[in-house]
């Protein structure tokens, strides 16, 4: 069993199903281009545990041909994608939690602790 990304036409992710593992053939092709040919989507396989295309494709995400990566949407305007694992960071790490709850502040570009 695999699972698999419905791209639209912006290459955004409007849906994800389950589907045959990715090494059976059907109808002799591959399940990435059969299930593109039956949805008349663009159709990307993606995983779990991010072992292909960096991170699990959601609702909302971009799939990034070159990167070959599904991204998620970017949450705060001073966040930077790290390029190797392509998910957004923000521009300085959080805190060590602690036993702590923090929230990063657009305003002051820094996190603050939730009281």
């Amino acid at each position: 069993m695999a699972h698999y990304a419905w791209l639209d036409e912006n290459n955004i992710v409007v849906n994800v199903t389950v589907g045959v593992d990715e090494t059976e053939l059907i109808n002799g092709l591959d399940t990435e281009t059969f299930y593109s040919q039956a949805t008349g989507y663009n159709i990307k396989r993606t995983s779990y545990n991010g072992n292909i295309r960096k991170n699990y494709a959601g609702k909302g995400y971009t799939y990034d041909a070159t990167r070959d990566a599904f991204i998620a949407p970017k949450l705060f305007n001073s966040w930077v994608l790290d390029e190797a694992t392509c998910r957004w960071q923000a521009p300085t790490p959080m805190p060590a939690t602690e036993g702590k709850f923090y929230y990063w502040s657009e305003d002051d570009l820094s996190w603050r602790e939730r009281q």
